[in-house]
């Protein structure tokens, strides 16, 4: 039966659960279900053989965010900033993959730049706007925050491992809908690929004033030397970052060390990609017309297969 003073109750505390992101989390929480996710190309690998043009997005991140109830847009990156903020108001949410670029001279780290600071000035205008980082993604989004690079050495390459949560993340944005079983497989269990060589040190994090008021640390790992976030997520802002592969899980199949395809690991793809897609439902940007919209959407692109030993499995490549 429907109650109305319930539901006004389930309002207010919906709107307490949201606070602390600004303005943003303010607005009306009309959703939109038919979100559209920019995902950032980046230079082509010198050691590609399948390579054509000059950018590339790996077909994971692709079926990460349509597995989870989201459109694509690839975002190259070759665009006068004109031409990147007219996306930015099309798209709902932006995703930053992996990969090995030069984080502050290479064309994917300009057109990170100019999209965080778009998505800054948006959300502190109320217009809710998320991003998600991963692995290269996370390092990225540390540089911009920082406005240098603090990342260190790890022995990380290829390495499966537990998370170590940390107090914040049981009430964190990300973390706090997870199923209890899932958070203690992520604990206990070599669930999280780790693909990296350059991490940030909870000690580089902990000495630089700008990244410790901006994101909160979820979590932590250890390569047996140093410490490192795993996990974090902005305090005011829908930014989220994980240094881990989630994607990987489901998508690709490499058979090297730091592979897992186990449930638990499906799951927890699974729910971060769901996660993040339920965050670009907050946002109601979109494309002046259909036309543009299906012009736009990488449905237009067709994926190239790599080979069963790429660690990529498949790629789209753009000019």
């Amino acid at each position: 039966m429907y109650r109305p003073a319930a539901a006004a109750l389930l309002a207010v505390l919906s709107a307490c659960l949201c606070g602390g992101l600004g303005r943003a989390a303010g607005r009306s929480q009309q959703l939109n279900y038919r979100p559209i996710i920019g995902v950032l190309a980046q230079e082509n690998l010198p050691e590609d053989q399948f390579a054509s043009g000059s950018s590339y997005i790996a077909a994971s991140y692709v079926k990460y965010l349509e597995g989870a109830g989201a459109r694509v847009v690839p975002i190259r990156i070759n665009c006068t900033e004109k031409e990147y903020a007219k996306i930015f108001y099309s798209i709902n949410g932006l995703l930053l993959p992996g990969g090995d670029v030069d984080l502050q001279t290479s064309q994917f780290s300009r057109t990170a730049k100019i999209f965080y600071n778009l998505a800054l000035k948006a959300n502190d205008a109320g217009d809710y706007f998320p991003i998600w980082g991963t692995c290269q993604g996370f390092q990225q989004m540390s540089v911009l925050t920082a406005s240098k690079n603090l990342l260190t050495l790890t022995d990380t390459k290829a390495v499966a491992l537990p998370l170590t949560l940390t107090p914040a993340a049981q009430s964190s944005r990300l973390f706090r809908s997870f199923p209890k079983d899932l958070l203690q497989s992520l604990t206990q269990e070599n669930i999280t690929s780790n693909f990296h060589k350059w991490s940030l040190s909870m000690q580089n994090y902990s000495r630089n004033s700008k990244l410790k008021r901006f994101y909160k640390v979820l979590s932590t790992n250890n390569d047996g030397k140093k410490e490192f976030i795993s996990t974090m997520e902005a305090y005011r802002y829908p930014f989220y970052a994980v240094q881990w592969h989630p994607e990987k899980s489901p998508f690709e199949w490499i058979d090297k060390p730091g592979m897992i395809h186990s449930a638990d690991a499906i799951r927890a793809s699974f729910y971060t990609g769901s996660f993040f897609v339920s965050e670009a439902r907050r946002n109601q940007h979109h494309f002046s017309s259909l036309e543009e919209e299906q012009h736009a959407l990488i449905y237009n692109s067709t994926p190239v297969f790599r080979g069963i030993d790429a660690i990529f499995l498949q790629n789209y490549y753009f000019d």
